[in-house]
């Protein structure tokens, strides 16, 4: 795992961890990710937004972006502040088009045991965006407090 702060496009430095395509190593980032929204004082129901919305995009880079490839890495960039929360994902994939995923809600896929993951991550959070070429997925939740 590799743990280093990154420039990125003008932005303020973001932290990145690069970790094995393992959902086990995917741990590590999201519990650091997790103490310092806390830490921060994101309230529990945002703490859990987050938890559950890069535990979908994680799965996704290693099941449906790295098919699972044991050679392949996760790339988490992210930045915790009283403000926001930022997270991108990165997987060595080739990159999907997010919206020719079929909408779960409807009759005809409401049985499928997948494909929810999408729908969570933008019920949840503030902004869910892909990049171009859809192999990285950017979360953003803002910080209401109560």
């Amino acid at each position: 795992m590799t743990d280093r702060p990154v420039r990125n496009g003008g932005l303020p430095d973001l932290k990145e961890i690069i970790v094995p395509n393992d959902l086990a190593a995917a741990k590590t980032p999201e519990r650091l990710i997790l103490e310092e929204a806390e830490a921060s004082g994101y309230s529990e129901n945002a703490v859990f937004a987050v938890k559950l919305a890069l535990e979908e995009a994680m799965t996704n880079a290693f099941r449906h972006g790295n098919q699972r490839d044991p050679a392949k890495h996760i790339t988490i960039r992210y930045r915790v502040n009283r403000e926001r929360i930022e997270i991108e994902v990165i997987d060595e994939g080739p990159g999907f088009e997010p919206d020719s995923v079929p909408d779960p809600t409807k009759p005809e896929y409401i049985d499928r045991p997948h494909g929810r993951g999408i729908m969570l991550m933008r019920a949840y959070l503030d902004s869910v965006e892909y990049s171009k070429q859809g192999n990285a997925v950017r979360l953003v939740i803002i910080n209401k407090p109560p």
